[in-house]
């Protein structure tokens, strides 16, 4: 039920070259402030269902964002050697030679090991991929 299109609210949207880059917390603040006051607090709300009154909570359960805007919000870094959030420590990156780009290689591994595509190795970068995603990271190895 707290998924469908009628209870999500989208809170923010920022986009083009007006956004506000590292300034970006300052648009931010207040949307945080409210959110932790309705974690903390929470707000009265009547349950038509149940004809009383509960205390709702709010959490941000998840944000969206384009590559720049990942990194933006989240302050990982998108960029360079181990720009691959998915693969973080692990990401195989390929320095392009002439226009001096980082490529990020080695994404079949994320399929299951017996998917066509590990093998196709003409279709992509010549080699044959046989290993495993990258682990989770849990909250342990985070902090």
């Amino acid at each position: 039920m707290c998924l469908k299109d009628s209870y999500l609210m989208l809170s923010m949207l920022i986009s083009g070259h007006k956004a506000p880059g590292n300034d970006i917390d300052v648009n931010l603040q207040p949307l945080i402030n409210e959110l932790k006051d309705l974690w903390e607090n929470g707000v009265e709300v009547y349950d038509a269902t149940l004809k009383s009154n509960f205390t709702m909570r709010v959490a941000l359960i998840w944000t969206t964002s384009d590559l720049p805007g990942l990194a933006i919000l989240s302050g990982y870094g998108t960029k360079g050697k181990f720009g691959c959030p998915p693969c973080k420590i692990e990401t195989c990156s390929l320095r392009l030679q002439n226009d001096h780009k980082t490529c990020y290689m080695d994404h079949h591994h994320f399929l299951p090991l017996d998917h066509p595509w590990c093998e196709d190795a003409k279709a992509f970068d010549g080699t044959i991929e046989h290993h495993h995603a990258p682990k989770e990271l849990i909250g342990k190895d985070v902090v």
